[in-house]
């Protein structure tokens, strides 16, 4: 998209801004200064990208612009270290133009639900025009540029190139190299690709990594909210119990959730621009979900918003549930790739960590499920849109069962508070990994035969009457383990899935009935799924595709239920490693830091 550059007069000189509409600054300006307004116009117009970078040179260099010769001189200098093509350069013009309302009559109260509707919101001008659309804002919709431009003005509005513009200097010769960075999604070299644009008729660069949310060009506009900060009336720590009380939590999850409330009622105080961070490490099967109630009462009470993000669609869809009904009286909004709700606007806000791209500076909270889990772990892209998406002096809480190792190292160096949650609700302790020695899997599998040790473990879950989660590091080891189980178990349902398996949906719900004994997958099922009796069979546990974290979560498949504390989970390898160990020893130090607190079965 091209854009106007031009200049007003200031208290120092003339002060340089750029325009999607010109008419809406004429009519801005005019509202500001009567009929002496007038604009210092440079022409041709460019590239958005290159009117925002411009713009941000000069008005840095405070150049005196009473001898225009001079000025235009040092503009086109400023305008080569701004990458502008030469061409365009050579054509730089300037002239005086005095301002006249010559744009349509401003719909007021279109432009308030559109300023409205914005709130919170970071979008493309197509999903501008989306949402123009889903409200029903004719007259905006007619004359998109217009409008936003004019809240812009107002300071209802941020509008930024679609790519943030650094200059540094490379070591050791100090010389000047520029750095863009996509403002959506935070990434940049490589994922950067440049091509000749029809929208602002210029080589212009796009970025490849969030291009399925919609593509940001370095002339796109990205139009965002200002963030309001909410009235908050002040909560006494004795009158937290009231945020606890009303969801019936079990002791063990009741204190993590008020040193979660402390931790929240410190941060409001504080009013630091810099959003604080809290981890809640829980176990497997402890209740996150029931934990969160208390936070997200406390903010909701105080006039702030929430936010729950999970990496998977899934558990936006189990989570969407519980959280109406424990919320009845809350707009509860759920966004999701093909979510019908997406431009709806709510207090409490459930989506996967993609839709967060979406949005700037919105919630007062931000609790992220699964901070350990695919996509979101160690995905750059989606922990910068949650970066984002806190309002200045929110707070993030983080709930995991393992978190990841800078999180972990942060805890340790008391940089990060956090609550652990060592016990399940029903206070029996983690059921402790077992080894068991046996040959590669490949040989195995070449063999066709399941070792006597292996037999003996799958038959006393059998004969208990558990369903066997049997978890092996490769997706094309699936089959073959599931044709040797049915050859060694012919009385026995055996089915098998993976990422690549169109049926897995439907395979799961068959084992949760109870019609599948055995379900032999990958880490696809590492987490999400919770059988009343089961046991868990890890085989390949040394395989260097399976972490500590990993077999943690794959482990916690165990002994969830009350009726059940006790199940079973073994680790099948041919050597002892780093990742076998450490699991190990997590699930351990739990039960240790359980014991110690007591909130553990005394029996």
């Amino acid at each position: 998209m091209k854009a106007i550059l031009y200049a007003v007069p200031g208290h120092q000189g003339w002060e340089w801004k750029y325009s999607l509409d010109i008419r809406a600054d004429m009519r801005y300006w005019l509202e500001q200064w009567g009929e002496r307004a007038h604009i210092r116009l440079l022409e041709p117009s460019l590239s958005f990208g290159q009117a925002a970078r411009l713009m941000e040179l000069l008005n840095c260099s405070r150049v005196r612009h009473n001898d225009e010769i001079s000025l235009l001189k040092k503009m086109k200098e400023l305008a080569h270290e701004a990458e502008i093509p030469a061409p365009w350069i050579e054509q730089m013009t300037l002239r005086d133009v005095p301002c006249k309302l010559i744009g349509p009559q401003l719909a007021p109260s279109e432009f308030v639900v559109m300023v409205q509707s914005l709130e919170g919101r970071s979008l493309l001008l197509e999903e501008f025009a989306q949402l123009t659309e889903y409200v029903k804002l004719g007259s905006v919709a007619a004359d998109p540029l217009y409008y936003i431009q004019y809240a812009f003005l107002h300071g209802y509005l941020r509008v930024s190139s679609g790519f943030k513009t650094v200059q540094k200097r490379n070591w050791p010769l100090f010389m000047k190299r520029t750095e863009h960075t996509c403002r959506r999604c935070g990434s940049g070299g490589d994922n950067l690709f440049t091509t000749d644009c029809i929208f602002c008729g210029c080589p212009c660069s796009y970025c490849e990594s969030c291009m399925q949310m919609g593509r940001v060009r370095f002339c796109s506009p990205m139009i965002s909210s200002i963030a309001t900060v909410n009235g908050q009336g002040a909560v006494q720590p004795n009158g937290l119990d009231g945020f606890i009380t009303p969801w019936g939590l079990s002791d063990v999850q009741a204190e993590a959730s008020k040193e979660a409330l402390h931790f929240l009622l410190n941060a409001y105080a504080k009013n630091s621009p810099e959003p604080q961070r809290f981890l809640i490490w829980a176990v497997t099967g402890a209740g996150k979900t029931e934990m969160i109630f208390p936070m997200i009462a406390f903010v909701l009470s105080r006039g702030g918003k929430v936010l729950v993000t999970t990496p998977r669609k899934d558990v936006v869809l189990e989570l969407q549930p519980r959280l109406k009904r424990a919320f009845p009286h809350t707009k509860v909004v759920t966004l999701y790739g093909g979510s019908e709700e997406r431009w709806e606007r709510g207090q409490l806000t459930i989506a996967t960590t993609h839709q967060l791209m979406r949005f700037a500076e919105a919630f007062d909270l931000v609790i992220i499920d699964e901070i350990d889990a695919f996509p979101y772990h160690n995905n750059p892209m989606l922990e910068f849109a949650a970066s984002k998406a806190v309002k200045p002096g929110g707070a993030y809480l983080f709930l995991s069962a393992t978190p990841p190792e800078p999180l972990q190292k942060a805890v340790r160096r008391h940089q990060l508070p956090c609550a652990r949650v060592p016990a399940r609700f029903h206070r029996h302790p983690l059921p402790v990994p077992k080894i068991i020695y046996t040959e590669p899997l490949n040989r195995l599998i070449l063999k066709n035969n399941i070792p006597q040790a292996i037999k003996q473990i799958i038959q006393i879950s059998m004969d208990r009457g558990a369903q066997l989660f049997v978890f092996v590091p490769k997706i094309n080891m699936v089959e073959p383990f599931i044709g040797m189980l049915r050859s060694g178990f012919p009385g026995i349902t055996v089915e098998g899935t993976s990422s690549k398996d169109e049926n897995r949906a439907d395979k799961v719900v068959q084992f949760r009935q109870t019609q599948t004994r055995i379900l032999v997958t990958t880490t696809i099922l590492e987490r999400g799924v919770t059988i009343p009796k089961s046991d868990v069979l890890i085989l390949g546990a040394d395989a260097p595709l399976f972490d500590s974290a990993a077999l943690v979560q794959m482990s916690g498949r165990a002994g969830r239920s009350k009726d059940d504390p006790a199940g079973t989970v073994y680790f099948a390898v041919r050597e002892k490693t780093s990742s076998v160990m450490g699991a190990i020893r997590q699930i351990r130090d739990m039960n240790k830091l359980a014991l110690r607190k007591g909130f553990l079965h005394k029996s």
